[in-house]
């Protein structure tokens, strides 16, 4: 891990923020081969109208030119640089880590295929400072088409799954059962309480993880439908490995965090799907049966190490 320092703006600019009453935000955005989305989402955040925030660029070790472009041109933000890709959790509490220490109030969380607005973060400040209760607030996130892609969550603890949901419940902040990672402004006061992001999960399911023992410990999850940000999903389309990931990561969710009468469905549930799988495997032969079926395996080597 390599830290590069950040220039910062004017003393009086600094005295100006100091005495503001706005929570110090750190905006963390991890990175990895970002060059067609990174340099966008950063010129949005810096056209933020919120005045106490500084920025964070963690780069898993890209190879693509997108962390050495967005270092030359962000003079004000942070970057640290990982030697490798070691993916979104242990990426981002790099990050959180590094904010906390430099005395964060709050913790905003931001794909780097994201577009935020000029107020985005100022309104979910807003709902941060109004609602006590609240730990986690989410704006609602949009595909380039200005369809809706999150406007909330839930977890189907019989399918295995959590749902994204499609439509804005309300023009009020309201609760949700998870929230999204790709966007999530977090209160100092939930890491004190539960700590970072659970390291097991490389990628996907963090965020539901995050969610649910941040409900546990008593939190709210909100949705701030006043704040919006527009998401580009770049993930989605460039990673081969999504399947894997998806189930490996379920399946380290979902049997963490059932409930002891949730399991006596989960497990035979599990095992139809493992002899559906292994039928795929042998008669129809597609790359997502395969990339199933290790992940079906490495969930029992990830069993075997705890």
């Amino acid at each position: 891990m390599r830290l590069y320092g950040a220039t910062y703006p004017s003393f009086d600019l600094f005295i100006m923020n100091n005495i503001n009453s706005n929570p110090k935000i750190f905006i963390i955005i991890l990175n990895y081969n970002g060059i067609e989305t990174l340099n966008n989402c950063l010129v949005s955040v810096f056209q933020s109208n919120y005045n106490n925030y500084e920025v964070v660029v963690v780069d898993n070790d890209s190879s693509d030119g997108s962390f050495e472009k967005a270092l030359s041109h962000f003079s004000r933000a942070h970057f640290i640089k990982n030697s490798a890709n070691i993916g979104f959790s242990q990426g981002n509490n790099i990050g959180i880590r590094f904010a906390l220490e430099k005395f964060a109030d709050a913790i905003f969380i931001l794909n780097n295929d994201t577009i935020i607005e000029k107020d985005t973060i100022a309104k979910l400040a807003s709902e941060a400072q109004r609602n006590s209760t609240a730990g986690i607030i989410s704006p609602i996130i949009m595909n380039p088409d200005k369809s809706t892609w999150f406007a909330g969550g839930t977890i189907d603890w019989m399918k295995m799954r959590t749902n994204h949901l499609f439509q804005i419940i309300s023009n009020k902040p309201y609760a949700s059962q998870y929230l999204s990672g790709c966007a999530m402004l977090i209160k100092k006061d939930v890491f004190k309480k539960i700590g970072l992001f659970d390291e097991r999960y490389f990628l996907y399911y963090e965020d539901a993880d995050f969610s649910f023992r941040t409900k546990a410990a008593g939190f709210e999850l909100i949705v701030e439908p006043s704040a919006r940000i527009v998401h580009l999903e770049q993930s989605t389309s460039k990673n081969s490995s999504k399947t894997y990931w998806l189930v490996l990561s379920g399946l380290i969710f979902f049997f963490t965090h059932a409930t002891p009468l949730q399991k006596l469905w989960l497990y035979p549930y599990v095992t139809a799907r493992k002899m559906k799988n292994l039928y795929d495997v042998l008669f129809r032969r597609s790359t997502f049966s395969r990339d199933i079926r290790k992940a079906f395996g490495d969930y029992l080597l990830t069993k075997r190490v705890r």
